[in-house]
């Protein structure tokens, strides 16, 4: 531990020495207020967010370099069932970190319609971001630039319009707000075949991808994308009061108890949204079990919560206190989003696109997770860190901030 007044080596190297396994276990019962105030940083999301990066390169690598006589085998279509996890899980993570901003916000700013307007301009921020991230693409697709390139909608797009819907939780107080999220989030994944099966005709194509799922539509509607922001944020207000509005000596105990139920509350939402998926019948007319269904985002709401309390069993008791490249994956995650998509489906490597077997594209994959390590590395050295980094005032995750 470093003496007062002295800043870690790690940490003056731009990386952050969480407290994990047994070095945690002697700070809290040696420190208990140091622990308490560091508590802030949560390095299980951190890792757990650096797991969804490594899953949205797996996807990409693959979906960008394998040969099309490949991609009907069953790693090909494995490595696209695993990488559909990463959207809903940076979604999930976006959402639970607008919950910590607005547990923070709460306590700073007593005008609710404040809280709002604030929430909503963290909202807008991302969009700013999406479509700067749109027009670098379109910049990097020249000498043949496509308008449409700006206008498409991705994660980073769904993430800004679902934030600015949530927003209005700011509104509510306390507990308030985590039934105001689960029941937003619920509404939303419930209304999304309903919004699947209507008439678009006439409506503009950008509307319709912003808003529809369904064949020939965008990536990332709002039905039912939204879903993961709302359930995430109920989740990461739940996390923070009971990080920081327990007992000292207690809170220990208290966020092992919170994440052995997220743990249950994960695998119940699997297995019971599951059974009702394989119902011969269905109260919708055409149902989509893999664009539009209610299940599939309880599935995938439960796998998110499982792997939370996975991630932080793991941090808090199995890692060693030591620099971690997953968690800084995670701490970088915009920048590497940002530079692994222009690079696997960029004009750098248009000699390997859609021509490489299957074990050379895995070799690709890990030549790409290595180079993104190490520029999460480099950032992180770089980036002078002089406090211990805030959830609580953090814009959001991977459509936020490079941290």
């Amino acid at each position: 531990m470093a003496q007062p007044g002295r800043a870690d080596p790690l940490v003056r190297a731009g990386r952050p020495r969480p407290a994990t396994g047994r070095r945690a276990h002697s700070l809290r019962a040696a420190h208990p207020a140091q622990v308490r105030c560091n508590v802030k940083r949560f390095p299980f999301l951190d890792w757990m967010r650096g797991l969804a990066v490594l899953v949205m390169i797996e996807c990409h690598t693959f979906n960008s370099f394998a040969r099309l006589d490949v991609r009907n085998g069953g790693p090909y279509v494995l490595s696209q069932f695993v990488g559909g996890m990463a959207a809903p899980l940076f979604l999930f993570m976006a959402g639970m970190t607008f919950g910590f901003q607005m547990e923070s916000l709460e306590r700073r700013e007593p005008n609710r319609w404040r809280r709002w307007l604030v929430a909503l301009r963290r909202a807008g921020y991302i969009m700013a971001i999406a479509f700067a991230f749109r027009i670098s693409n379109w910049i990097a697709s020249m000498p043949r630039p496509e308008i449409s390139e700006i206008t498409k909608v991705d994660i980073l797009n769904s993430m800004g319009l679902a934030m600015g819907a949530f927003a209005a939780a700011a509104v509510f107080d306390g507990k308030n707000r985590v039934r105001f999220a689960l029941g937003g989030a619920l509404a939303v994944a419930v209304l999304a075949p309903v919004i699947e099966s209507l008439s678009w005709s006439g409506t503009p194509q950008l509307i319709v991808e912003y808003l529809a799922p369904g064949p020939n539509r965008g990536r990332f509607p709002f039905f039912p994308c939204a879903a993961y922001v709302g359930f995430g944020l109920a989740a990461g207000a739940i996390v923070k009061r009971t990080a920081e509005r327990t007992a000292e000596r207690t809170a220990a105990a208290h966020m092992d108890r919170l994440m052995q139920w997220c743990a249950l509350i994960g695998f119940a939402l699997i297995f019971t949204a599951q059974y009702f998926s394989n119902i011969p019948f269905s109260i919708y007319p055409a149902p989509d079990f893999w664009r539009s269904s209610p299940a599939l985002v309880l599935i995938r709401v439960g796998i998110s919560l499982a792997m939370l309390a996975g991630a932080y069993l793991w941090t808090e008791y199995g890692a060693a206190a030591r620099w971690s490249w997953m968690q800084a994956l995670g701490q970088t995650s915009l920048l590497v989003y940002w530079v692994h998509v222009m690079l696997v489906y960029g004009n750098i490597v248009k000699h390997w696109k859609r021509s490489l077997s299957i074990p050379e594209t895995a070799l690709a994959f890990a030549v790409v997770t290595a180079l993104m390590v190490a520029l999460a590395a480099a950032r992180l050295a770089w980036k002078p860190r002089k406090k211990p980094y805030d959830y609580a005032a953090s814009p959001g995750t991977l459509a936020t901030r490079t941290n």
